[in-house]
C-alpha cells in the first residue's frame, strides 16, 4: 500500500526515526483541502505512545478537511544544512502517514494535552500546568493521528560520514 523507499541506503532505523519525532518541536501536517487542493499547515505536536497529537481550534480549515478525509501525512525535518558549493543539503527528516480523529473523550483529551504541555514546558509545576490546561479547555480541540506508515531518511553524505 505504501511505496518502498527508492534510496534504501538513506533509510533511517526505526529507533532513529522515532527519536526525531520525539525531539522535534514542529512539523507540517498535510491534508486534502478545499476543492482538491492540498492543505499543508505547520503544527506543534507531541509523539506519545506511538501516536501523534495536535491541538487546534474547534472549527476551521483543518477540521473541515479531516471531516472530508481523515487520511493525512506529517513531516518533521530534524536537520537541513545547505552545502552550497556541493549543491546539496545535509538533511534528516521523517514522514508519517496515518488517519486523524478528533478526540471527544475528555480523559483522552487531557492525557494528550498534558503530554503536549510536558513536552514544551517540562520544567513547569503540575499545578501551573493544570491551571493553563483548565483555562484553555473550553475552546480546545485535540487531534490524534494513528500512524499507518513511518519512514525516516537522511542525506547520503550523512550515511557515508557515519560509515567512516
Amino acid at each position: 500500500m505504501f511505496r518502498e523507499m527508492r534510496r534504501k541506503k538513506q533509510l533511517l532505523l526505526q529507533e532513529e526515526t522515532e527519536a526525531i519525532l520525539e525531539k522535534g518541536t514542529s512539523g507540517v501536517l498535510a491534508l486534502s483541502g478545499d476543492e482538491g487542493y492540498p492543505y499543508a499547515v505547520p503544527m506543534s505536536y507531541v509523539y506519545h505512545e506511538g501516536k501523534l497529537y495536535f491541538h487546534c481550534a474547534r472549527e476551521g480549515h483543518k477540521l473541515d478537511a479531516i471531516a472530508r478525509c481523515p487520511k493525512a501525512s506529517f513531516c518533521v525535518v530534524e536537520q537541513d544544512q545547505v552545502e552550497p558549493l556541493k549543491y546539496t543539503t545535509l538533511f534528516r527528516s521523517v514522514i508519517a502517514f496515518g488517519t486523524i480523529r478528533v478526540l471527544k473523550d475528555e480523559g483522552e483529551m487531557y492525557t494528550a494535552v498534558e503530554a503536549l504541555a510536558l513536552k514544551y514546558a517540562p520544567m513547569d509545576t503540575q499545578s501551573h500546568r493544570e491551571e493553563f490546561i483548565q483555562k484553555d479547555w473550553a475552546p480546545l480541540c485535540v487531534l490524534e493521528m494513528t500512524i499507518d506508515h513511518l519512514t525516516g531518511k537522511e542525506a547520503i553524505e550523512l550515511v557515508r560520514a557515519r560509515q567512516k
